[in-house]
C-alpha cells in the first residue's frame, strides 16, 4: 500500500462540500473518481478537514492509499489527476508520504480566511461576502484578537448530528482582522474548528463593525453565556467568502 501526500485548491461553489455524500456532488468524491479512474484499483482519500457546501479551499491536504500494480511517480499521478478533474478542482502538489500519513489526524492547526469586500465587484462576487455599510475595523481587529487562546465556542458553533459528544472547547492560535485594499480579511488559525464556527464568527465580527452589537455583547458570547437576544445562528457568513488556506504538519524528522 502506497500513500501520497495531495494539496489542491477548489472553488466549491458548486459542491456540497468536502466529504462524500450520497446524495451530492463533493471535492473528495471527483478526487476519488479521478484517482481510481488512474489507477484502476480502489483508493482511500481522507482529507485534513471538511469544507461546508460552497466552502473554498487554497491548499487543502488530502491523503491518497492505494495499492497500484505499477506505482506512478507522484508527477505522473499529479498530471493524471489534473487531467481527470472538473476545472474547479485543481491538485497542486503530490509527493511520497510516509505509510501511516494521514491528513486529519496528524495535522496540528488549520487556517481559514472570510473574505469581506467593501465594494461591488463585477468578478468577485463568488468569492466574498459584499456589506455595503461602512465597518468599524479596528473594533472588528480588537474582537478578533480576543480570540486567541483556549475558549468554549458553544455560543458560535451549529450542533453537528455526526459529532454529537463533540467538545466545544478550542484553542485559537491566531486570529486578525486587515485591510487588505478593498477586502476586510478576517482570518483564524486554530487546532480543529467546530461546525460553521468560522461563518459565525465571521457574521458576528460584522455585527459588531456595523454597530448592532457591542464589544460586551461580544464578550459575552465568547464567555460562552447565550442571550436569547443575540440570534448568532442568523448572523452566520454566507459561505462563498470562506476559504481554507492552510493546514500545518509537525516539522520533517531529519
Amino acid at each position: 500500500m502506497i500513500t501520497w501526500k495531495i494539496i489542491l485548491e477548489y472553488d466549491g461553489g458548486r459542491y456540497g462540500g468536502w466529504q462524500e455524500q450520497a446524495n451530492a456532488r463533493t471535492v473528495q468524491g471527483v478526487l476519488r473518481q479521478a484517482a481510481e479512474q488512474f489507477l484502476t484499483v480502489p483508493v482511500d482519500i481522507q482529507g485534513s478537514g471538511r469544507t461546508d457546501a460552497g466552502v473554498h479551499a487554497l491548499a487543502q491536504v488530502a491523503h491518497l492509499r492505494a495499492n497500484p500494480r505499477h506505482p506512478p511517480h507522484p508527477a505522473e499521478l499529479l498530471a493524471a489527476l489534473n487531467s481527470n478533474l472538473p476545472a474547479d478542482v485543481a491538485v497542486l502538489s503530490v509527493e511520497r508520504a510516509a505509510p501511516r500519513f494521514h491528513a486529519r489526524h496528524d495535522a496540528l492547526s488549520r487556517s481559514y480566511r472570510y473574505q469581506i469586500s467593501t465594494r461591488k465587484s463585477a468578478f468577485a462576487k463568488r468569492y466574498v461576502w459584499w456589506i455595503r455599510q461602512p465597518l468599524d475595523i479596528p473594533a472588528m481587529a480588537q474582537a478578533a484578537r480576543s480570540l486567541i487562546g483556549r475558549h468554549d465556542f458553544v455560543c458560535f458553533r451549529a450542533p453537528d448530528p455526526s459529532r454529537p459528544a463533540e467538545s466545544t472547547i478550542v484553542v485559537v492560535e491566531a486570529a486578525s482582522v486587515e485591510l487588505e485594499q478593498h477586502l476586510i480579511v478576517f482570518r483564524i488559525e486554530a487546532s480543529h474548528f467546530l461546525w460553521r464556527m468560522v461563518r459565525r464568527l465571521a457574521g458576528t465580527l460584522v455585527k459588531l463593525g456595523l454597530g448592532e452589537i457591542t464589544p460586551q455583547d461580544f464578550e459575552r458570547l465568547l464567555n460562552a453565556r447565550p442571550d436569547p437576544s443575540l440570534d448568532v445562528a442568523s448572523w452566520t457568513a454566507p459561505a462563498s467568502g470562506l476559504f481554507l488556506e492552510s493546514v500545518r504538519y509537525p516539522a520533517p524528522r531529519r
